[in-house]
């Protein structure tokens, strides 16, 4: 019955994701990740109570990262000049990690460490939140994140799933403010499910009360969000340039290989260009590019089988690659020199039909960097010159 069920479900899925999925590689892994997506993932209904307990989050086993503990999120990549500086920041980063659960028989994560899950929110510490060691503190809670399936099994599963996982983050937020923040400006960063989450604690707990002049920026990238969801946000508005505070910036990344090809998707979704910071912003010049970083370690991609940690290892960050692309908005979409024979492409950020969003960080690496710490040390600037 259940196999029945997933066919029925799964074959839209098919035709949705499953055709760019099995060009985007020649060795067929993609094609067998295509199978998976129609005929794999939990049985439905999405029930609560198969699902972990709560993760107490006044238990540091349940933050993916701290700063006063060291881990890969620490990392910086070689030959820049950033110092440590966890313990003096003045400024936090609360980061929401995608996600990394890609199979499993449960809707929602089990929050078992000893999983590939695991070992892909640490690629993800290693690759994405640390980008803003440079200028803040980082933590990051982990949480019962949906399973990818909730994204190929129509809307009420994947509202279900995700609404459930956004009460940990909600939960881990809350507990941040409480016992970590304390009253300390703070910048949101996010990608793809966690820009889910992420842009929902902007809209309901932080837009329209103090917490939203607490806010330097929000980082809420990948994934795809609205226009429209800002035009009720009193406070918090999308940025337009560089140094604008209190403020949101997103893409979702594409080759230009098919700029010609409108993403239906896309359309009316806000598009900053990390490449000038501008709204909708136009071509900007590789000049302009701060660095792309080759990944850390082995994101795990496998939609069945084992969930056991296979023991992947992170090397250190290696040095950025910078004036490697353009950029430009149009349409909803960030639209970047094309990838396929750079590392970047071979690293597996394609995920078919010009799809970069597994490169929506490394690619911008030292530009999420260098701008997190201009805003930063814009806000301060702004606090400092307001009490004078």
């Amino acid at each position: 019955m259940r196999l029945l069920r997933n066919i029925a479900l799964g074959l839209s899925a098919i035709v949705l994701l499953g055709l760019g999925l099995i060009y985007a590689t020649g060795n067929g892994m993609l094609l067998a990740a295509g199978w998976a997506v129609a005929f794999g993932g939990p049985s439905l209904p999405f029930d609560p109570r198969d699902t972990a307990a709560p993760p107490d989050y006044a238990d540091a086993a349940n933050w993916a990262a701290l700063p006063q503990r060291i881990g890969v999120e620490d990392r910086i990549p070689a030959g820049i000049s950033d110092t440590d500086i966890q313990a003096t920041a003045p400024v936090d980063v609360f980061f929401i990690h995608p996600t990394g659960y890609l199979a499993g028989d449960t809707w929602t994560f089990l929050m078992d460490p000893n999983t590939k899950a695991e070992e892909n929110t640490q690629w993800m510490m290693a690759n994405q939140a640390s980008a803003y060691n440079g200028c803040c503190k980082v933590y990051a809670p982990r949480y019962r994140q949906a399973n990818i399936f909730a994204y190929f099994r129509g809307e009420e599963i994947r509202e279900q799933a995700l609404g459930f996982a956004y009460q940990d983050v909600l939960r881990a937020f809350q507990y941040f403010l409480q016992h970590h923040s304390q009253g300390r400006p703070f910048v949101i960063a996010s990608h793809s499910q966690g820009t889910h989450h992420g842009t929902r604690l902007l809209e309901e707990v932080i837009d329209g009360t103090p917490l939203a002049q607490r806010l330097v920026a929000a980082y809420v990238i990948g994934g795809g969000i609205a226009s429209a969801k800002f035009d009720d946000m009193t406070d918090v508005r999308l940025c337009t340039s560089a140094t604008d505070l209190h403020c949101a910036v997103h893409w979702d990344t594409y080759s230009e290989a098919v700029i010609d090809q409108p993403i239906e998707a896309n359309l009316g979704n806000v598009c900053t260009n990390p490449l000038n910071w501008q709204l909708n912003g136009g071509l900007a010049d590789k000049s302009l590019h701060r660095g792309a970083v080759k990944a850390s370690g082995r994101f795990q991609v496998e939609l069945s089988g084992s969930l056991a940690a296979s023991g992947v290892t992170f090397e250190p960050l290696a040095a950025p690659q910078a004036q490697m692309l353009q950029a430009q908005c149009k349409n909803g979409v960030l639209y970047i020199s094309d990838q396929s024979d750079t590392v970047f492409g071979a690293q597996g950020g394609s995920f078919g039909g010009g799809n970069y969003h597994g490169l929506d960080y490394p690619v911008f690496h030292m530009d999420i960097r260098e701008n997190a710490k201009l805003r930063v040390k814009t806000y301060l600037l702004q606090r400092r010159a307001a009490v004078e």
